[in-house]
């Protein structure tokens, strides 16, 4: 194995810190990974930055050592390195590079004045989890720290810096910081200008310079090579691509950059990302971001989706220890989802929100976890594992109706990516009878955002003069990709519509929920 064929991709996900290494036939060889999770202290939805430092140091530790176990080798160098990380969130830093204020994640839902404002004033639907959000919230808040500040960035941003020493990031990422004009694949020079004349700053002189998939983003500093390898085995001067958000890399993981393809990421959140060929409305359900090649695409964000799942697994798993039954996580997972499938298709008169956090397609600032049923219905495992299940996806839907109903945005693929879609063929058939449309799932998925990243990394060392990304992907990584596609039959699609029209007339309940508990 000549290690400096290499790929490798890191992305700093919800739950969990993962790395995948990739050879020159874009094919994973090595992988590791750091389990973590996000703490709501005083209101607001974190991670310490010592964690972070730990978590990703963890990560590549774990990397070396499946390297070590399949090779017998130290790694020491790499093609090249890409990060990724969440999307959004506020990171502000001094001059001296000191953080300002904690790291407030994707998750919070305390920028609303600030998002409403912004959306009226740019034109622009400006969601709450984006950094421009939360830095004029901290303006309008009159935090103190709003005027030290030199540097606002993403987290994938901050270790894009720690590791190159610059300050730059991908137009994907970007875009969830500040719009994005895809003519000039920029920040929105007028919508730039309105938020100067709104605040008397400079905004341009505190947000990273934006990059295209395919640029130079810096190389791997001595400084970078130590923090990011405390062993000192990890060699400077490799080079760094574009660092990109988890929505980017889900993108380029499933092959979804091309106009007409979408992609949808069901994990602790879910997200669809549809490549569209035509501007559409403000809709406060809709945002629109870009590919890591800078074409627009139209998001549906989802703050929940698989975190009220996990809990109820958890339950069954205790129930089945009090029996002194060992049985394997993946197996329990496996086992649930697949009874859902012999679920009533509207759920028999179960209604389930997962919201552990607020929701901004569904203007719930708080979460709280709900399962509700009328006293005739049809209570069954199947019925409460299918309910859960589509209650993963009711918002998603919300949000998706608006793009296939009343833009009519036109999606020719679908694929479905992250832990909602590893039982086969369950998820994807819940998506399926969600959108109407078949849903596939490729073999890679599995990889997920890292390897996304280490593709897009591929595509920085490996691309030919005028190739796109869109045909870097189609030509030499996806030829021969092998994916399984479903599609719902009719009464599945019926019963998520009549399941769908109980969950919106329903959400009075949770907002009082929210009120009283």
């Amino acid at each position: 194995m000549d290690f400096k064929t290499t790929a490798l991709g890191i992305e700093l996900g919800s739950t969990r810190i993962k790395a995948v290494l990739i050879d020159k036939d874009h094919l994973p060889v090595a992988q590791g990974d750091f389990e973590w999770e996000n703490r709501l202290e005083n209101g607001i939805w974190t991670y310490p930055m010592d964690l972070v430092h730990k978590g990703i140091q963890e990560c590549y530790k774990a990397l070396k050592a499946d390297v070590q176990a399949k090779f017998g080798v130290t790694l020491t160098e790499v093609g090249g390195i890409g990060i990724s990380a969440m999307m959004h969130g506020y990171l502000p830093f001094d001059k001296d590079g000191k953080q300002l204020a904690e790291f407030r994640t994707w998750r919070n839902t305390i920028t609303g004045e600030a998002a409403e404002k912004l959306t009226e004033i740019l034109g622009f639907n400006i969601p709450q989890r984006w950094s421009i959000a939360h830095y004029y919230q901290a303006i309008l808040n009159n935090e103190s720290h709003v005027g030290d500040i030199d540097y606002l960035t993403t987290l994938a941003g901050y270790i894009h810096w720690r590791l190159t020493g610059l300050k730059v990031m991908g137009v994907g990422e970007a875009s969830g910081m500040f719009p994005i004009d895809s003519t000039t694949n920029d920040y929105d020079q007028e919508m730039v200008s309105k938020f100067n004349a709104l605040t008397g700053g400079d905004l341009l002189s505190i947000l990273p310079k934006v990059l295209v998939a395919g640029d130079d983003a810096g190389t791997l500093t001595e400084e970078g090579a130590k923090f990011l390898d405390p062993d000192g085995d990890l060699v400077a001067g490799i080079p760094i691509a574009p660092c990109e958000g988890d929505a980017g890399t889900g993108m380029v993981a499933t092959n979804s950059v091309r106009v007409y393809t979408g992609n949808v990421s069901a994990g602790t959140s879910d997200f669809a990302m549809v490549v569209v060929d035509h501007a559409l409305g403000v809709h406060r359900e809709i945002d629109m971001v870009t590919t890591p090649a800078g074409a627009p695409v139209a998001m549906v964000h989802c703050n929940n989706c698989t975190s009220d799942i996990n809990a109820w697994v958890n339950l069954f798993d205790q129930f089945a220890s009090l029996f002194g039954v060992e049985i394997s996580k993946n197996d329990l997972y496996t086992k649930l989802f697949q009874v859902a499938l012999k679920g009533d298709p509207d759920c028999g008169g179960l209604l389930s929100y997962n919201y552990f956090s607020g929701e901004g397609v569904t203007d719930l600032d708080e979460g709280r976890p709900l399962f509700a049923r009328t006293p005739d219905c049809n209570f069954t495992l199947a019925n409460f594992m299918r309910t859960h299940l589509l209650s993963a996806l009711a918002t998603l839907k919300i949000g998706m109706d608006i793009l296939q109903d009343t833009e009519s945005v036109r999606i020719d693929k679908l694929y479905g990516h992250g832990g909602f879609f590893k039982t086969p063929e369950v998820g994807q058939k819940m998506l399926s009878a969600a959108v109407n449309a078949p849903v596939s799932v490729m073999e890679t998925a599995g990889e997920g955002g890292p390897y996304g990243m280490a593709l897009l990394v591929s595509y920085m060392i490996q691309k030919e003069d005028g190739e796109s990304l869109p045909d870097f992907l189609d030509n030499k990584v996806f030829a021969g990709a092998k994916s399984v596609s479903v599609m719902a039959d009719d009464a599945d699609v019926k019963g998520f519509a009549d399941f769908l029209a109980k969950y919106k007339a329903a959400l009075p309940m949770e907002k009082t929920a929210t009120e009283v508990m």
